[in-house]
């Protein structure tokens, strides 16, 4: 596994973002385990927050892209910090635009925030993560409106590596609906094997009683 994951898994875990106990998710499925990227906060967590993402974009997306679009409302901090981070770290300035919920008919009108996008334009979709791939079914058509586009790919930081809405993950089935691919920063089972009985911040996070837990989602949710 590359530096950069452990690291990413580690900090995720440090910024109280990535949970592990008893969650109800909106599909109604117990989880144990649990990642909100609102609790990315502070200036230095956004900023290494944006590290890691260039990181996973350039490894597998590179550089040949014009257009970082974060769907409201978690992606616009996301494309905001990412871009900034891809700036500095390979001297690529890239633009940011996210949407708005609602179309704004005065100042600043439309439906996007940031950069336009225009024809010809090469674009890299950024969320936090992807269950059921219902965000992209809202984002497709807005980016693809903007004229003459090519999508590059989704980037989300965590692959949860359950069932979509069919028998595979929901980054298999965005590739195979949209035909372009998805991936993650980490997935799950990096995350598990970076930190089944090893001590991060001092404490050891998945004992033998949460990864039987983990193991006994993914035998009831798990993409077969």
């Amino acid at each position: 596994m590359e530096q950069y994951k452990k690291e990413f898994i580690e900090f995720m875990v440090e910024c109280d973002v990535l949970k592990f106990g008893e969650f109800t998710l909106k599909s109604g499925r117990k989880s144990p385990f649990f990642m909100n990227a609102g609790a990315y906060v502070t200036g230095s967590q956004l900023r290494k927050l944006g590290e890691y993402y260039a990181k996973a974009i350039y490894e597998h997306y590179g550089a040949d892209f014009d257009v970082l679009f974060g769907p409201a409302y978690k992606g616009i901090p996301l494309s905001v910090a990412t871009t900034m981070a891809f700036s500095e770290l390979y001297g690529k300035e890239i633009r940011y635009c996210s949407n708005r919920k609602e179309i704004k008919d005065h100042g600043d009108t439309g439906i996007l925030l940031g950069s336009p996008i225009h024809d010809g334009d090469k674009v890299v979709i950024i969320e936090d993560v992807t269950t059921s791939g219902k965000s992209i079914e809202e984002t497709f058509p807005i980016i693809m409106e903007q004229g003459d586009v090519e999508i590059i790919g989704l980037m989300v930081s965590l692959n949860r590596m359950e069932r979509g809405k069919g028998e595979q993950s929901a980054l298999v089935e965005i590739k195979e609906k949209y035909g372009f691919p998805a991936n993650a920063i980490v997935s799950m089972e990096e995350v598990v094997e970076h930190l089944y009985n090893k001590p991060c911040n001092g404490k050891v996070v998945i004992d033998d009683q949460l990864k039987a837990a983990i193991d006994a989602y993914y035998e009831e949710y798990g993409v077969r």
